[in-house]
């Protein structure tokens, strides 16, 4: 329900010059809500005077609209996120208020007002499958905001050049000016269009007054120089996540970017998707490669989740993760062609009664398989929290193998089943014998085969059963009916059954 506290900010936000008129009058404690208020109604003439005046240190997104408010008419987990004009509305005050104080170095009205030092802007920008037609991407928060850097960055230079008498010392001497200095938080995206201008922002370091500081760096179809010079330039204290997808480095590569990750003695995540490493093909050094990146893993004494998703890691498993200093939580290996001996190992491991998700997706899970997955599954019952089963070719009777120990999982969340040759019976079941897992809240499962239209085509391995055109939309949705009958029948309406892919891909390890 709204208040009426919100109510009023609503008010005053989408007046801009009363707003302007009377912000020096509001009391510190009232701009939050002002804040959360033009942000979730995209006032964006209202922010920069609110910026202008911000009373604290921090402007956090994730703390001012990232969790339940009490003054606020829905929630806002940053699943409801700020439009692509408010955020650029946000930065641009920031440029402009630095703008201001390095024109008055000498503490001027608006240098004095502000207070802001941190702005923290990260889990605000969305993949771009996931966000709306006016939300911002990753990617062009990523440019908005080096531009912004080094746009301030030129003006301390001209700044400086200019020199001007009000900063003469007592003797004459130029004494150059001390501008109040903002950090920008924030999760970084980067590839080969965005790559030059990321670059110099970064290298703009600790001496602008605008400095970027990365939590999570992503970086998409770049060179081993590429990413090794972005590496080199960011704050290692700062970084919690490396994501290197689609670069295609191979073995060599990984090996050549991998010991520039050893100073970042705080990374929990490191995600190689899609690196082309394939232990099968016979290739000279392929076992020294192994080695080093095993090596290099096992420097990362922080690192908790780990993605390899793509590799081809046949019976290697063992010496790959065996020098990692500590269990891994998180553990992504969809696609990877593992051998039945790859996931024993996983089960002797210390890793599995840490485990919190586990992915799989992709190997065909026979009988060779599932008695390993079943082993691991015990476990890792007391941790496992998610678990991605996607395009594993699991048939109602090879999931009724696996059941027993799946449901030993007290704290599973989160089932992912898509593109699984699974019938509407097998569903049923599933749904019924799952009732037993309290924190159950969300299965993606597959399109039933008797929901086709016809008899699908056989699907190439590691393809699944993704059909969606052949599918018969009124069976569907009559079985997605039954199975939200079973849930409410059984008290648990609140548990979601979907087909909808995308809902595995917005959990993230750091939510668990």
């Amino acid at each position: 329900m709204r208040s009426l506290l919100f109510l009023c900010a609503r008010r005053l936000v989408g007046d801009p010059r009363a707003l302007r008129r009377v912000l020096a009058l509001v009391p510190a404690e009232l701009y939050p809500v002002l804040f959360r208020a033009a942000c979730l109604d995209g006032r964006t003439p209202a922010l920069p005077p609110l910026l202008a005046a911000w009373p604290f240190p921090l402007l956090s997104f994730r703390h001012l609209l990232g969790h339940r408010h009490h003054d606020c008419h829905r929630d806002c987990h940053l699943g409801d996120k700020p439009s692509k004009p408010c955020v650029q509305a946000v930065i641009l005050a920031v440029v402009a208020q630095l703008r201001r104080a390095l024109d008055e170095p000498c503490g001027g009205t608006s240098a004095r007002r502000c207070r802001l030092r941190v702005l923290d802007m990260t889990g605000l920008q969305d993949d771009d499958a996931e966000r709306g037609p006016e939300g911002m991407s990753l990617w062009s928060g990523t440019v908005a905001l080096a531009k912004a850097t080094l746009e301030v960055s030129k003006h301390h230079r001209e700044c400086l050049k200019r020199g001007s008498k009000r900063h003469k010392g007592p003797l004459g001497a130029s004494v150059a000016p001390q501008p109040v200095a903002v950090e920008v938080r924030a999760d970084l995206f980067v590839n080969a269009a965005s790559f030059a201008v990321l670059r110099d922002a970064l290298r703009a370091g600790a001496a602008a007054p605008l400095r970027l500081k990365c939590r999570d760096f992503h970086a998409e179809e770049l060179s081993v120089a590429g990413t090794v010079s972005l590496l080199e330039l960011l704050d290692p204290a700062a970084v919690r996540r490396v994501d290197l997808r689609f670069n295609n480095l191979g073995l060599a590569g990984l090996c050549a970017v991998l010991p520039h990750l050893a100073r970042f003695t705080r990374l929990l995540s490191l995600k190689l998707p899609y690196s082309n490493v394939d232990v099968r093909r016979a290739a000279a050094g392929t076992d020294a490669g192994l080695r080093c990146l095993a090596k290099q893993l096992g420097k990362l004494p922080a690192l908790r989740e780990l993605n390899l998703g793509s590799s081809r890691l046949s019976g290697k498993l063992r010496q790959l993760l065996s020098d990692l200093q500590a269990p891994v939580e998180s553990l992504e290996l969809p696609f990877c062609s593992l051998l039945p001996g790859d996931v024993a190992f996983l089960c002797q491991s210390p890793h599995a009664p840490a485990l919190q998700k586990l992915d799989l997706s992709g190997h065909d899970l026979t009988e060779n398989l599932l008695g390993p997955l079943g082993r691991l599954l015990e476990e890792s019952s007391a941790s496992l929290r998610h678990l991605d089963l996607v395009e594993c070719r699991l048939t109602d009777a090879r999931l009724e193998v696996l059941l027993p120990a799946l449901c030993r999982c007290s704290h599973l969340r989160c089932l992912g089943l898509f593109g699984n040759p699974l019938s509407t019976p097998g569903l049923k079941t599933l749904l019924r014998k799952t009732l037993v897992l309290p924190d159950l809240h969300l299965v993606v499962y597959p399109y039933p085969v008797d929901c086709y239209n016809h008899e699908p085509p056989q699907p190439l391995p590691g393809s699944g059963w993704v059909f969606e055109d052949a599918v018969d939309e009124e069976r569907l949705a009559a079985v997605n009916a039954e199975l939200c009958q079973i849930l409410a029948s059984s008290g648990r309406a609140d548990t979601v059954w979907t087909t909808n892919l995308c809902q595995l891909g917005a959990l993230d390890y750091f939510a668990l």
